[in-house]
């Protein structure tokens, strides 16, 4: 029987489209979730002296409860079909793709939120009356002596964040989003062969996070090299 190339070039380009969306949905959110989350973080650790300050930590606190609080197919769920069940795109294949990457931002910059604030609170308080003491402004030596000093503590647990969210991207498939996980499924259904397509799966995984733990590790080896200077 003649072995039909096709089939295998077609099935290689629907898994490379797949988990190059899968990649995408994971650094989209991570970005979000590093960002938002920072903010949150600040919030949340500023002195509540004032009615403002008060406000954002209540609000940043019913944020994290909400979004740790609650199924992440759920907030999907909601973001698709309710909050964004009107917004229209030109290309509407991309539509739960975007609203994928909003879905999982949101909810890892909850959990970042937490892992920045531990990283921030680790620092010496004596930092910041230094800091203060030399004139600088509360914000400037945040940004400036806290945070770079923090960043030794936070760096791992962001690189575990990156790494589940790589795996829990097949939770996506609740809102019509192809990414790797799924097309495998997809290749299972349609062949009916179980054993080949998810071994492959757990190997293209397992690759891709020890591509990224080996980063991770070497990005904490420069900042240790940086504090031995």
């Amino acid at each position: 029987m003649k072995f039909d190339f096709s089939v295998v070039s077609d099935a290689a380009a629907t898994l490379g489209r797949a988990y190059g969306w899968t990649l995408f949905i994971a650094v989209g959110a991570l970005t979000i979730g590093v960002i938002l989350g920072t903010l949150i973080a600040v919030c949340k650790v500023i002195p509540h002296n004032n009615f403002i300050t008060k406000a954002l930590d209540k609000i940043t606190s019913l944020y994290v409860a909400i979004f740790r609080g609650t199924p992440l197919t759920v907030q999907l769920f909601i973001f698709y079909f309710i909050i964004f069940a009107s917004v229209t795109i030109i290309n509407s294949m991309v539509h739960p793709y975007l609203i994928a990457v909003v879905g999982f931002g949101l909810n890892s910059a909850a959990y970042v939120s937490e892992t920045i604030r531990a990283g921030i609170l680790s620092v010496d308080k004596g930092q910041m009356e230094a800091g203060r003491a030399l004139g600088l402004s509360y914000g400037k030596t945040m940004r400036s002596v806290i945070i770079p000093q923090a960043a030794k503590s936070i760096i791992p647990p962001l690189g575990n964040e990156a790494i589940t969210l790589v795996k829990d991207t097949s939770v996506a498939i609740v809102i019509g989003v192809t990414e790797f996980f799924t097309a495998i499924r997809n290749i299972v259904s349609a062949t009916y062969n179980v054993l080949t397509p998810y071994i492959f799966a757990a190997i293209v995984y397992f690759i891709t996070v020890l591509i990224m733990t080996f980063a991770l590790n070497k990005l904490e080896k420069r900042l240790r090299r940086s504090d031995a200077r």
